[in-house]
C-alpha cells in the first residue's frame, strides 16, 4: 500500500523548483527542451540544470550532479542514457527529491533486460515515496505555472492557455498529438501528463489526481492497458461524484484466458466489451477515435449537460434537419414534436417555417435577423427540451451578419442558460470564438454537434442518478486522504473498503476433483444460497430413482444429465424435456446417461436431475467471468442455446445494486422484449434486475474462486410471478494456484 504522502502528486503538477538532469546547450536536444520551455513559457520556479560538463547551460548555471544543486528539487527530469537511469533516479531519491520525469527509453519495451530494470525504478519509489513518471514518456505540463517537464515539439506552435481541461495519456505521442488538437479546437489544457511505462504512476492515478482539483473540470484520457483497475474505478467515481467528465479513449484488446473461452459468457464478454460497460457504468464518455476525443471535451468544457434527451433542432435546411433528427435517433436522443402552442407561435412569427421539431426557419429568416432570436427563444423557453442544436453554416459567418446573428443567438440563450444551445456554423476562428464567448459549442459538422449532446445528457444523467443513490460496487470507496486536503465532496461515505454484499461460501474442493465445473446440482445449490431462485429438482441416480421422482413432481419433467465435466448439454443430446409417462423417465434417464458414456467413457456421472417443466416465460441468460484486468464481471443477455449467435448482452463489474441492474437490462434487445412486444408480457424485470444483483454480490465475494458461472436459460416470467434458473454451471479456478 502506497503511504498518504505519495497519493499527492503535487510535486510532480505543482513544482516550485525543477532539475534537468541530462540538460544540454542546445536547445533542439532531449535534454536541452525542458530548459528552453520552461524559461520561454513563464515558469517562475527555479530551474536547476545538471551537466558535469559545462559550467552554464542556456544562460543559467549549470551543477554537476543533484547532490550538487543547493536545494532538493520538487521535481527532477532525467534525461540521460537508459544504462544511466537507475543510478540517476537514487541519486534524486537521496537528495530528497519528491518526483522524477524519466524520459529516457529502453525499459520494458526492451524485453526481459529492460523489464527488470524498469522494476527495479518501481522499487526505488516504493521504498522512498519519490514519485516517478515513465520511463519512455514526454514528460507532464501545468500550463498555469508555465512548469513544462517536456521534450515535446508541440509547444513550438505556441503554448497553451490554463483553462479547465486535463488530459493524461499513456502513450506520449498521442498525447502530444492531443495537446496540439485541442489548443487548435479551444479547448484550454492546463494539466498534461504522459505516463509511459508505468513504473510507478499509472494513469488511473493521475486521472484521480485531476478528478480531485478544484481548477478542473474536464479530463480526457488516452490508455493502451489498465494495471490497476481498482483505481480507475476509484478515480471515475471520484469524478462522477464532482461532475466533472470524463472522456476515455481505450485502445487495444486484453487477451481472454483459454480456459475462460468454455463457456458462452466467456466467449462473448472480450475484454473491448467489459471496458465498456466498466466506462458507461462509473459515467466515463468512451471515445473511439481523436475526433470524437476533441468534440466531447469541447462540448463539456462548456459545463451544461442537460437532464433528459429531448433535443429541438433548428435549421435554415430542411434537409439539414432530416439529417439531425436521424443522427439524434441513432444517438439515444429523443426528438419529440414541439408543442401545439410552440409550433403556432413559430408559424405566427414565421409563416414560412416548418415548427414541428426539427423546426426548419427557411433562409428567410436572415432577411430578418431578429426572428432567429425569437425563433430559437420559442424553441428555448418552452422548456419540453433541454438542449438545442441549431444548423446556420456559413449564413452566420457571413460579412454584416456576424454581430446581428451573435446578439440574436445570446439573447435566445439567456431566456435560458441552462439549456444547451450547441451551434453548427462554418466560420473562421476569430468569428467562432464570438459565439462560444455566448456560452455555445460550435461545430462544423452539425452530425457531429448532434452526437455531442448525446454525450453532454449520458453525462448529465450519470450525475443525476449518482446524486439520488449512493451505489455499492468497486470503486466505491473514496481515494484517501492526499497529504495535501481530504477527497470527496461532502456527501462522500468515509474512507476504507467498499462494502461488497456476501453470497453463500464455496465449500471446499473434494479431494481429486480436477479443475473444471462443478455438477449443475452443486452449481445451484450455490446460486439458490446466494439468493438466486432456482427450480425445484432431485438427483436420480437409477432409472427407478428417476421415475419415483417424476412421480412425486406429478407433471411433466425435464431429464438432464448430471455430470460435473459436460457444460452444454444440448450438445451431446443429454437433456430430454416434457417427459409425462413412467417409462418415458425411464427412457430418458438412460439416453442421457448412456449418450454421456459414449461422448466421454471417462467422464464422472453423478446421474441425471429430474425437475417439473416451466411453462411460459422469456429465456435469458445470466452470467459471470473473471475479467483479466476487471475481475468479476455479469453478463445478460436473451438466453437459449443461439445466445453467441444472437449476441445481445450487456456487461457491469461486479457488485452493483438492482438500480445498476435494470440499466444493464435496458441496453438489450432482450430488455425491449421483457418489457412486452405483441400482446405478450410485460414480464417480470425487477426479478431479474434482483438476481443480477445478487448475482453481482455472489461473484465480487468469490471471484477469487471461480473463473465463470452461467445460468441458462434464466426464465422470467409474466410481471409478478418471479423468474428462474433452469439450468446453471460453474467453473472453478485452478486451486493449486
Amino acid at each position: 500500500m502506497k503511504n498518504s504522502a505519495r497519493h499527492s502528486l503535487d510535486a510532480l503538477l505543482r513544482p516550485a523548483s525543477v532539475a534537468v538532469i541530462g540538460a544540454s546547450n542546445d536547445p533542439t536536444r532531449i535534454g536541452g527542451r525542458p530548459v528552453r520551455y520552461l524559461r520561454a513559457g513563464g515558469y517562475g520556479g527555479r530551474i536547476y540544470p545538471v551537466n558535469p560538463r559545462h559550467p552554464r547551460v542556456q544562460g543559467l548555471p549549470a551543477f554537476a550532479g543533484i547532490a550538487e544543486v543547493p536545494e532538493a528539487p520538487d521535481l527532477a527530469i532525467v534525461a540521460v542514457p537508459a544504462p544511466s537511469v537507475l543510478a540517476t533516479v537514487e541519486a534524486c531519491a537521496a537528495r530528497g527529491v519528491r518526483a522524477a520525469v524519466v524520459f529516457s527509453a529502453g525499459f520494458a519495451e526492451m524485453g526481459a533486460e529492460g523489464r527488470r530494470a524498469q522494476d527495479r525504478l518501481g522499487e526505488v519509489a516504493s521504498s522512498t515515496g519519490m514519485r516517478i513518471v515513465g520511463p519512455n514518456c514526454l514528460g507532464v505540463y501545468n500550463s498555469e505555472l508555465g512548469a513544462y517537464a517536456t521534450f515535446s515539439t508541440t509547444l513550438e506552435d505556441g503554448y497553451p492557455t490554463p483553462g479547465g481541461v486535463a488530459l493524461v495519456s499513456q502513450s506520449g505521442a498521442y498525447g502530444s498529438h492531443l495537446s496540439l488538437l485541442a489548443r487548435k479546437r479551444n479547448i484550454d489544457i492546463r494539466y498534461w501528463v504522459t505516463t509511459g511505462n508505468e513504473a510507478d504512476v499509472t494513469v488511473p492515478e493521475v486521472l484521480g489526481w485531476m478528478a480531485e482539483q478544484d481548477d478542473v473540470s474536464v479530463i480526457m484520457a488516452h490508455a493502451e492497458g489498465i494495471t490497476d483497475p481498482d483505481a480507475l474505478l476509484r478515480a471515475l467515481r471520484v469524478a462522477r461524484a464532482r461532475g466533472k467528465p470524463v472522456v476515455f479513449q481505450k485502445v487495444g484488446v486484453t487477451e481472454v484466458g483459454a480456459r475462460a473461452a468454455q463457456s458462452h459468457t466467456a466467449s462473448l464478454a472480450g475484454a473491448d466489451p467489459v471496458y465498456e460497460a466498466a466506462f458507461r457504468q462509473f459515467g466515463a464518455y468512451r471515445a473511439r477515435d481523436t475526433d470524437e476525443v476533441l468534440d466531447i471535451a469541447y462540448a463539456a468544457r462548456f459545463g451544461l449537460f442537460p437532464a433528459t434527451p429531448r433535443v429541438a433542432l433548428v435549421s435554415i435546411s430542411g434537409g439539414v434537419g432530416v439529417q439531425m433528427a436521424d443522427a439524434a435517433v441513432g444517438f439515444g436522443l429523443d426528438v419529440a414534436p414541439l408543442s401545439d402552442a410552440a409550433q403556432a407561435r413559430l408559424k405566427s412569427a414565421l409563416p414560412y417555417a416548418s415548427p414541428r421539431n426539427p423546426v426548419d426557419i427557411t433562409a428567410q429568416a436572415f432577411n430578418q435577423v431578429d426572428l432567429i432570436g425569437d425563433n430559437l427563444g420559442i424553441v428555448i423557453e418552452e422548456r419540453q427540451h433541454d438542449a438545442v442544436v441549431a444548423f446556420f453554416t456559413y449564413v452566420a459567418a457571413a460579412d454584416g451578419m456576424v454581430e446581428p446573428v451573435r446578439r440574436a443567438i445570446e439573447a435566445a440563450h439567456a431566456r435560458r442558460p441552462e439549456c444547451p444551445l450547441v451551434l453548427s456554423i462554418v466560420a473562421p476562428p476569430d468569428v467562432v470564438r464570438q459565439y462560444e464567448a455566448v456560452g455555445c459549442p460550435v461545430f462544423e459538422d452539425p452530425t457531429r454537434a448532434v452526437r455531442a449532446v448525446a454525450a453532454l445528457h449520458r453525462f448529465g444523467r450519470s450525475f443525476a442518478e449518482h446524486a439520488r443513490r449512493p451505489t455499492v460496487g468497486p470503486g466505491d470507496e473514496p481515494l484517501g486522504r492526499p497529504a495535501d486536503g481530504p477527497v470527496g465532496g461532502a456527501n462522500d461515505p468515509p474512507s476504507g473498503p467498499a462494502p461488497r454484499a456476501v453470497g453463500a461460501p464455496l465449500p471446499a474442493a473434494p479431494a481429486g476433483l480436477p479443475d473444471g465445473p462443478v455438477s449443475e446440482r452443486e452449481a445451484k445449490r450455490l446460486l439458490s444460497a446466494a439468493g438466486i431462485p432456482v427450480v425445484e429438482e432431485d438427483l436420480a441416480r437409477t432409472a427407478d430413482d428417476a421415475a419415483r421422482i417424476a412421480a412425486a413432481f406429478g407433471k411433466p419433467v425435464a431429464v438432464k444429465l448430471c455430470a460435473p465435466g459436460v457444460l452444454h448439454k444440448t450438445e451431446i443430446g443429454a437433456v430430454v424435456l416434457n417427459v409425462a409417462t413412467e417409462d418415458g423417465v425411464r427412457d430418458a434417464y438412460e439416453t442421457v446417461t448412456s449418450r454421456a458414456r459414449a461422448a466421454d467413457p471417462a467422464a464422472p456421472i453423478e446421474g441425471a436431475l429430474i425437475a417439473p417443466m416451466v411453462s411460459g416465460g422469456i429465456e435469458t441468460i445470466l452470467g459471470v467471468r473473471n475479467d483479466p484486468t476487471f475481475g468479476p464481471v455479469v453478463m445478460f443477455g436473451l438466453g437459449g442455446t443461439l445466445v453467441e449467435v444472437i449476441d445481445d448482452v450487456s456487461f457491469r463489474v461486479a457488485p452493483f445494486d438492482e438500480a445498476e441492474a435494470r440499466r444493464m437490462i435496458a441496453e438489450t434487445r432482450a430488455g425491449k422484449v421483457l418489457r412486452g412486444v405483441r400482446g405478450r408480457g410485460p414480464y417480470d424485470v425487477p426479478a431479474v434486475a434482483s438476481a443480477l444483483a445478487r448475482l453481482s454480490a455472489f461473484a465480487a465475494a468469490h471471484g477469487d474462486r471461480i473463473e465463470s458461472a452461467e445460468i441458462n436459460p434464466f426464465v422470467v416470467l409474466q410481471e409478478g410471478q418471479g423468474a428462474i434458473a433452469l439450468d446453471a454451471v460453474i467453473l472453478r479456478r485452478s486451486f493449486d494456484s
